[in-house]
């Protein structure tokens, strides 16, 4: 029993430190993903892109963080693998070395590759590690985890334009230091996963928590799941990858001012994605993906018609708000098909990865085709389909009761 007392107080000890280790970890892994939108205009100056050029590096790191998620995913719901998140920070890393040192448009696609591929190894597991370290706030433990994600995400652009702006591209190699300290928490972050994951691998098998769902409705709520985040994930693309270009275009910023902007609506991403979860685990999961996705539809009409210190606001309200949807998205499907929080987490990172990629190549065609304004005046719709939020179930959990942890304290 004192083993068995001293296993328990271990993983209530440490259940916070491992979700802040989580979240920081997250945080140095997207601040590197996010430097590759941050530089597309330095990027399409050097080297004389078009902005279908441009769609198309997003495309090839989104694609490749997307393909292989669902299938890491799966193999790890079967064989948890603690260490496996150093690895994937090693390819980031990697990926922005490769980054430094490129000297064509060819190079650059093959840097951002590699950054896609830690992203793939990355997500799914630590999505299944901040849910062994929720202490039963499932919410809150994957919001903690996107807001180091989303936050990283928003000093991309303002680090490029305090750093990379000033200094040109080869300041880049500055940043391998971000992925290096990654490494450094994962490895404690692993200790911690392997520890528990031999110590659950000695109890008794819990069943899936049951719910009251047919497979048939299961099937149909998971495709209004991806759609949901088709619509977001393809906004957001217009966002993260024009939204500098809009600004440069319609009102004539600098590129640092530009970037600026986009720090902004980046952190105010973060700040969504945070609340999102919270509250959720208290007034349920549905409202607040309809409310995030269809919610966000009046201020996206509203922005391609604005002045510059409107667009700047009612960028931010858009962030905040469709940024709130993701963490539920995420927790409603795992509670939607338990027992699978690896494939699913997998498929919907992978899924949202994907159409970010999809969004920004076919957008960026788009405007070489007509103009960046009309690319926003399109996207404006976009929330609209949030609409089909409605035909999502309640879902009424039959779960046990559960003991406090630390997660509370």
């Amino acid at each position: 029993m004192n083993g068995a007392s001293s296993s328990s107080a271990f993983a209530q000890r440490t259940v916070i430190s491992v979700l802040v280790a989580i979240s920081a970890s997250h945080m140095l892994n997207d601040i590197v993903q996010s430097l590759i939108p941050a530089i597309y205009p330095i990027v399409k100056d050097k080297f004389g892109l078009s902005f279908t050029q441009i769609g198309l590096i997003t495309l090839c790191f989104q694609m490749t963080a997307s393909i292989l998620q669902p299938f890491v995913g799966r193999f790890t719901d079967k064989r948890p693998q603690p260490y496996s998140l150093m690895v994937g920070m090693c390819f980031t890393m990697a990926g922005i070395l490769a980054l430094w040192r490129a000297n064509s448009f060819a190079a650059i696609l093959l840097a951002v590759m590699l950054v896609g591929m830690g992203s793939s190894i990355f997500h799914p597991e630590s999505s299944r590690i901040a849910h062994a370290a929720s202490g039963g706030k499932r919410g809150l433990a994957q919001s903690v985890f996107q807001l180091g994600g989303t936050f990283g995400s928003s000093l991309g652009p303002l680090l490029a334009a305090l750093i990379v702006v000033p200094f040109g591209l080869h300041s880049l190699g500055w940043f391998v230091v971000i992925p290096f300290i990654g490494i450094l928490v994962l490895q404690r972050v692993g200790k911690w996963y392997k520890r528990t994951s031999a110590i659950r691998a000695r109890r008794p098998a819990k069943p899936a928590v049951p719910h009251n769902i047919s497979r048939a409705t299961v099937r149909r709520s998971i495709v209004i799941l991806l759609i949901l985040v088709f619509s977001k994930q393809f906004y957001l693309a217009s966002m993260g990858s024009y939204y500098t270009f809009y600004l440069m275009g319609r009102f004539g910023l600098s590129v640092q001012d530009a970037q600026i902007h986009l720090f902004i609506f980046l952190l105010a991403a973060a700040l969504g994605t945070y609340l999102g979860g919270p509250i959720g685990d208290r007034y349920g999961r549905k409202y607040v993906i309809w409310f995030s996705i269809l919610g966000s539809a009046p201020f996206t009409l509203m922005l391609p018609h604005a002045g510059l210190e409107w667009t700047g606001i009612l960028a931010a309200i858009i962030a905040l708000v469709i940024s709130s949807a993701f963490s539920a998205i995420v927790v409603y499907a795992q509670e939607l098909v338990p027992g699978k929080l690896g494939m699913v987490s997998g498929l919907f990172y992978g899924f949202a990865f994907g159409m970010a990629g999809i969004g920004s190549a076919l957008l960026g065609t788009l405007a070489d085709h007509t103009s960046i304004n009309f690319v926003f005046q399109v996207c404006a719709f976009l929330p609209l389909i949030g609409l089909i939020a409605g035909f999502l179930p309640r879902l009424h959990l039959h779960q046990p009761p559960t003991q406090s942890t630390g997660a509370g304290k």
